[in-house]
């Protein structure tokens, strides 16, 4: 419909005098916007790229120095110490081209164009040293020492005012290189709680010997790459853990996002599709044009935006050895996949975006359309979730020519993709597993109903609520986590709907029509696709979830016990652990690295030995006096972890880039090689929130995301993430497999309540006496309020 609505625009008729051209001038019209607006979008990104380029400084401090190198002329004092001169006795011209005024200006401004470029690298660099201090995080929540607040100061100082989203990038500084004596021993401290006598000293046996051998080589090479590169560990890490793995991404790899947990802004489909798409159209927008604001810690210390550079245009490619990344330029269509069938739905007409309203109306022409998938249609997606070397045989051989190529290249080209799904989700009080149904629809859904090799799949469901499943290799959750925020507070304060809850606007019925993709699917092809989705559908069966929310009590009264709000909630996953296999386990939590240049996420071994000490101290009841002391002991040990993995100093990905270097140099190590084949039973992750602070929860307390979650990492183990809402409310993404006898998801939920409870009354005796001597100060959002 699309192309036969452009051909009309152009006609030409044959005669014997000549021939006759046609141009419908709406045709000519809707040409010259979006030739004008592709000229005003490169002109933006160009002007930011200047500004971003020339950070700290700004493009004016160029003219200020011209000034003042020209007014040293006038005045005769050569600040240049002779250079001026140099640079005028040695220009390439011509003496008889310019007299010997213009040869003097002419030398002046390229000194001043020198001494700005200078002015501006050791601006950048004195920004990236003071960025490399990180002795601020380690200090006690509260108490800020001096020199640390001088040192505040000075980056406040350094950092220039209103940065744009990539103007600190040249400044980050580099992700260090532990030394491998300090990561042997964490190592080695961190599995001593999980390993019996002998089993220890046989491990401590591997480590020495590896640090007496091989590790000083394989160190030499890594300090090489990190001087080479931007970051040593994630141009690996994105190869080697994501795009090289062969198994199915869907569960394994890929991560679900929820929508609001209460409220539902309209229960109409399509107009909900509408304004979220038109958001995220917005969204995209801001970022090319890099006029988001950085991210910062502190307010005030940077953090990489590089990840968010592949968030729109970009799919996972499969390949036989290793799938590849592929992201493009300005992509002006989507994809929509409803009931079996595949549309593409163009976002811009007469070069500007569709408004909400107009978006609404495509999506409820798909909606309102009753024709049948084609042959093979159906269950195409799943494809994707299946194994990857199929799925690349598969591509090559049936999806490489003709109308499948024509019709896989609008998937792969489009800027995301968005699944009209047709049965209703969302979290519902009445219905005991509402949460469950939701996460496993968003995990998997039918697992041929998302494209889960895009960078993430919109979903919306006919009871207006929505998600996300992203894909894992280009980006962490935190940046997924960063566009969502400003998606759902943007289709709720600030584009709204009407009273019949339709997308605000005029109803354009003159767009053309969503457009089917084609395919010729042959029965070898349907075979493949059949094969793909029952693995997948195996998988998705075995997925056992259980959402929790826990409503007892929240950061608030965590934070009046003076203890880290993720060090308490990791410490009652400990206990919960203990209580529900009986023993201890390695556990992997996700800490960010992002304060480094390209930094992604290093692991926090939450499991020490301090935490073993006051598990087990929690189940003696004979040991009541000692427990909070415990407890405090294990929390400050959690906490310094996690900041020691934030500054670089972490374990895992150390040892991770030691073994990619052994592995290239031919050389084996049974000490790394026994270190990367530890499962980790128990993964998880804490989903940050109020990254952009656009929602006030504390005047809207109905507008909270519930957070998001993953699959299993473990067959015998759990996945957790947990997010902390306000000051009241906890939720819990609980993960498992029915295939283990061992695992049970409800059950885990049940002992991770137990303990957040048994936790919080050793503080109840503390919490009553602090607070009949009036030391509390009332916490809202995490800020303190007088």
């Amino acid at each position: 419909m699309a192309e036969a609505h452009q051909a009309v625009g152009f006609q030409f008729t044959v005669r014997p005098d000549g021939v006759d051209l046609k141009l419908s001038q709406d045709v000519i019209k809707n040409i010259y916007l979006s030739g004008v607006t592709a000229w005003k979008k490169k002109a933006i990104q160009f002007k930011n790229g200047v500004l971003a380029g020339v950070y700290p400084a700004c493009p004016s401090s160029w003219l200020i120095v011209v000034i003042a190198m020209m007014s040293s002329l006038y005045i005769r004092v050569d600040p240049s110490l002779g250079m001026i001169d140099a640079i005028k006795d040695n220009l390439p011209l011509s003496r008889d081209c310019m007299s010997v005024q213009t040869r003097a200006v002419l030398s002046a401004i390229l000194f001043a164009t020198g001494l700005w470029l200078f002015l501006i690298y050791l601006l950048r660099y004195t920004l990236k040293a003071l960025l490399s201090y990180h002795g601020w995080i380690f200090e006690s929540h509260g108490r800020m020492s001096t020199s640390t607040k001088v040192w505040l100061s000075l980056v406040k100082m350094f950092s220039g005012r209103r940065p744009l989203l990539f103007s600190f990038q040249a400044s980050l500084p580099r992700l260090p290189v532990p030394r491998v004596d300090d990561t042997i021993r964490r190592y080695l401290e961190s599995v001593h709680p999980l390993l019996d006598s002998d089993q220890y000293d046989q491990m401590e046996v591997l480590a020495n010997d590896f640090k007496n051998s091989k590790a000083a080589q394989l160190q030499r090479f890594l300090i090489l790459k990190s001087y080479w590169a931007t970051n040593y560990v994630s141009d690996w890490w994105e190869e080697y853990i994501y795009l090289r793995g062969r198994s199915p991404i869907m569960v394994n790899s890929n991560f679900y996002i929820m929508d609001l947990l209460y409220v539902t802004p309209t229960h109409r489909q399509a107009a909900r599709a509408g304004n979220v798409v038109h958001a995220m159209l917005q969204y995209r927008r801001k970022l090319e044009r890099g006029e988001h604001a950085p991210m910062r810690a502190l307010g005030t210390v940077p953090m990489c935006s590089t990840q968010m550079e592949r968030m729109f245009n970009t799919t996972r490619i499969p390949g036989i050895e290793t799938d590849i990344v592929q992201h493009l330029a300005d992509r002006k269509h989507l994809v929509v996949y409803h009931k079996g069938r595949f549309f593409k739905v163009w976002l811009y007409t007469g070069g500007r975006h569709l408004l909400p309203s107009e978006l609404e109306t495509q999506f409820q022409r798909i909606l309102n359309d009753n024709s049948e998938p084609q042959p093979g249609e159906l269950k195409l997606a799943a494809l994707t979730a299946g194994h990857r070397v199929p799925w690349a045989r598969t591509r090559i051989k049936h999806f490489s020519h003709g109308v499948n190529k024509v019709s896989l290249d609008a998937i792969e080209s489009a800027a995301f993709f968005l699944t009209l799904d047709d049965e209703p989700q969302g979290y519902d009080p009445a219905k005991t597993n509402s949460l469950d149904s939701y996460a496993k629809s968003l995990l998997h859904g039918k697992c041929y109903d998302r494209w889960f090799d895009k960078s993430f799949t919109l979903i919306s469901y006919p009871n207006g609520k929505i998600g996300i499943n992203a894909e894992h290799s280009w980006a962490d959750a935190p940046i997924v986590g960063h566009m969502w925020e400003y998606i759902l507070a943007t289709d709720c304060f600030h584009l709204g709907y009407t009273e019949e809850g339709h997308c605000k606007g005029d109803e354009n019925k003159g767009l053309p029509y969503p457009t089917r993709l084609q395919w010729q699917i042959t029965k070898e092809c349907q075979d493949a696709i059949g094969t793909s989705y029952l693995w997948a559908k195996q998988i998705a069966d075995d997925v056992d979830f259980h959402g929790y929310l826990f409503t007892e009590f929240g950061k608030g009264l965590i934070k009046k016990c003076r203890t880290s709000p993720d060090a308490f909630i990791q410490l009652a996953l400990q206990l919960a652990q203990f209580r529900d296999q009986g023993v201890f386990c390695l556990t992997y939590e996700s800490s960010m690295t992002r304060m480094f240049r390209d930094g992604r996420t290093e692991t926090v071994r939450s499991c020490t030995s301090e935490a073993v000490a006051f598990v087990r101290a929690m189940e003696d009841p004979n040991n009541t006096p000692e427990k909070l002391a415990l407890f405090r002991n294990a929390a400050d040990k959690h906490q310094n972890m996690y900041r020691l993995a934030m500054t670089g100093s972490g374990i895992d990905r150390h040892l991770f880039c030691l073994y990619i270097v052994s592995k290239y140099l031919g050389i084996d190590s049974q000490f790394l090689e026994k270190v990367l084949s530890e499962p980790w039973r128990l993964s998880t992750s804490q989903t940050p929130q109020q990254q952009l602070n656009l929602i006030d929860i504390n005047k809207f307390p109905k507008y909270v995301g519930a957070g998001g979650g993953f699959g299993p990492v473990a067959d015998d183990g759990y996945g957790v993430s947990y997010i902390i809402i306000g000051e009241d409310l906890i939720t819990f993404h609980i993960s498992s497999k029915f295939s283990s006898p061992d695992t049970d998801s409800y059950r885990f939920g049940q002992h991770i309540q137990r303990a957040m409870l048994d936790i919080k009354r050793l503080f109840m005796p503390e919490n009553d006496k602090l607070e009949q001597h009036g030391e509390f100060v009332q916490l809202k959002n995490g800020k303190k309020h007088i």
